[in-house]
């Protein structure tokens, strides 16, 4: 998708702090953290939303997973505990609309 966002960081069009990387997910630093650690995880394919998954994804919602992994272990929260939250449509507060998974780690969550 040429006008996204994510989809242009992907193609190194635009510069992002980059963290971890794999064929097919990418992890960059957000740039308005909400936590020390903030890290965003996306699929290099562009998937609007969560709500587009389905079943030809679940190769990919596995690597996701794992990504997460990796940077949570990465960024030492992997033991300490890390938050994964996703936005999902306008009225989540999504604001770029491709899949994202914010990694949110390095101080005590509120419940």
């Amino acid at each position: 998708m040429p006008d996204c966002l994510f989809c242009r960081i992907v193609a190194r069009e635009i510069p992002a702090s980059i963290v971890w990387e794999t064929p097919t997910t990418l992890a960059f630093r957000d740039i308005h953290p909400k936590a020390p650690t903030h890290v965003l995880v996306i699929p290099k394919e562009h998937i609007a939303s969560m709500a587009k998954l389905d079943e030809s994804h679940s190769g990919l919602i596995v690597d996701l997973t794992r990504a997460i992994q990796d940077v949570a272990r990465l960024e030492g929260a992997l033991d300490k505990g890390f938050r994964v939250v996703v936005n999902n449509g306008k009225d989540a507060s999504q604001a770029v609309p491709h899949l994202h998974y914010h990694v949110l780690a390095g101080r005590k969550m509120e419940e």
